[in-house]
């Protein structure tokens, strides 16, 4: 413990710097807790999915699994809340509930158990209110991820706790990150169905006037090769040539424009319409977009004051009176941010900043409640890596895996070379070292307010 606490020391004065004066409910004595309760998803998660052939495949947590320190003793295996409880001498982190409802075939149905005793309840894909999640089985993907909000997770550990928290307890709480992930992928989805829409009638249309207009009559000859083109688009089994050499021979079938039935004359027409297509799905595409992201930066808004009011009301409300928040982190530096367009990084750093903020203003005056910036540290920390040991902040550590995805990333399948002091694990989740980082600030943040 003191070990660690030395290890602190170098950024202890900046911190203090950046953090201000004394809180007003700093107790009087420093705390001694009788457990660690953790609510959350994939960040603060010890292994909800750690089950069936993740498990046996070596995952079960959203970081670089396993204890790999004889390779590097930065490879840890271990979250920030595993490190925190160490701290404190806590017992080890387990997980409250585990299973998973994915596919059978590969090992990924497993009869979800509640664990007595144990109060992590952080899931994956867990977000504050909503049940559906990321990777939840509904969303289609293969692991069935059980996704229990961040609400549910509470009212569960109320239920089995008398309905109040002791109040010796420390709390955690780290939420959000999925609930802008899951807003994502519905907008991307929503904007891949316009585009396809508009580009799919585009090119109809650029296909069926350019192959009209050498018809004698090319108004009637529309009306026929739309008609052909759309029978043909609507029979099952239909491919896209299949289209195409419908609209043409109805072409060729028109008086006086027999000739367009030679490849050398409608081939340019294919690809001209092709290239229509294309741009009018990539303008409805942008235009889904920009009319429906601002509710998505509200829904992320609202989704922070809902973090909150849980906060207030139904963990500090019923008795807890150390919990400490952490606000989502600087997504927009992750892979999965940077692989994507300026515009969908600019309305991802929308997304945070609307939650972060609804957040922190949610709980202003909240007694009890240490407000944790880790927007602030991972935003640092992609600019400044190397005061930080940090010596790759912008590729994954973990190599393909069945899922791609950390949770079943170990040691069998890094990438080439030295990923210890990697930042992130996959596209999204980080590694161990980074994981340690992240312990090390939330527990600075402690230490000024008299909790460690």
């Amino acid at each position: 413990m003191r070990q660690f606490k030395f290890v602190l020391a170098w950024v202890m004065a900046a911190a203090l710097a950046a953090c201000g004066g004394d809180h007003d409910d700093k107790p009087p004595v420093k705390p001694t807790f009788s457990a660690q309760v953790t609510f959350g998803d994939s960040l603060a998660d010890v292994g909800t999915d750690a089950v069936g052939a993740v498990a046996a495949a070596g995952g079960g947590k959203f970081t670089i699994n396993g204890d790999n320190t004889a390779i590097n003793p930065a490879l840890t295996g271990k979250v920030w809340s595993e490190l925190i409880a160490a701290q404190l001498g806590l017992p080890a982190p387990c997980a409250a509930q585990t299973g998973l409802d994915g596919d059978p075939a590969l090992g990924f149905s497993v009869p979800v158990v509640n664990h007595a005793g144990c109060y992590g309840y952080a899931q994956p894909g867990a977000r504050v209110t909503e049940p559906m999640g990321p990777r939840n089985k509904a969303t289609g993907s293969p692991l069935g991820q059980l996704t229990v909000p961040v609400a549910t997770q509470v009212a569960n550990h109320l239920a089995l706790s008398g309905g109040r928290f002791r109040g010796d307890e420390l709390v955690f709480v780290s939420a959000g990150g999925n609930d802008a992930l899951f807003l994502l992928d519905e907008l991307g989805a929503g904007a891949a169905a316009a585009g396809k829409a508009a580009g799919a009638s585009t090119f109809a249309n650029s296909l069926v006037l350019q192959l009209a207009a050498g018809a004698s009559d090319p108004a009637t000859a529309a009306v026929a090769i739309g008609a052909a083109l759309q029978a043909e688009s609507a029979r099952p089994g239909h491919t896209d040539d299949s289209v195409v050499r419908a609209a043409v021979n109805a072409a060729a079938s028109q008086p006086g424009n027999a000739r367009v039935a030679d490849a050398a004359v409608y081939g340019p027409m294919v690809a001209k319409a092709l290239a229509d297509g294309a741009a009018a799905g990539a303008a409805a595409g942008a235009a889904y977009l920009a009319a429906n992201s601002p509710g998505a930066v509200a829904a992320m808004a609202k989704a922070g004051l809902e973090l909150a009011a849980l906060v207030r009301n139904r963990i500090v409300g019923n008795g807890a009176n150390f919990v400490a928040v952490n606000n989502i982190p600087d997504v927009s530096v992750a892979p999965i941010a940077r692989a994507q367009p300026a515009q969908i990084q600019d309305l991802i750093r929308a997304m945070v900043n609307a939650f972060n903020t609804a957040l922190k203003d949610g709980l202003v005056g909240a007694k009890g409640v240490l407000q944790v910036d880790l927007f602030a540290l991972v935003q640092d920390q992609a600019a400044n890596p190397a005061p930080y040991g940090l010596t790759n902040v912008t590729t994954p550590a973990c190599g393909p895996n069945l899922l791609n995805s950390a949770v079943l990333c170990n040691a069998t399948n890094l990438n080439p070379g030295d990923v210890s002091h990697y930042m992130f694990a996959d596209d999204a989740h980080p590694t161990p070292f980074e994981h340690a980082l992240v312990a090390r600030y939330i527990a600075l943040q402690m230490i000024r307010r008299g909790w460690l």
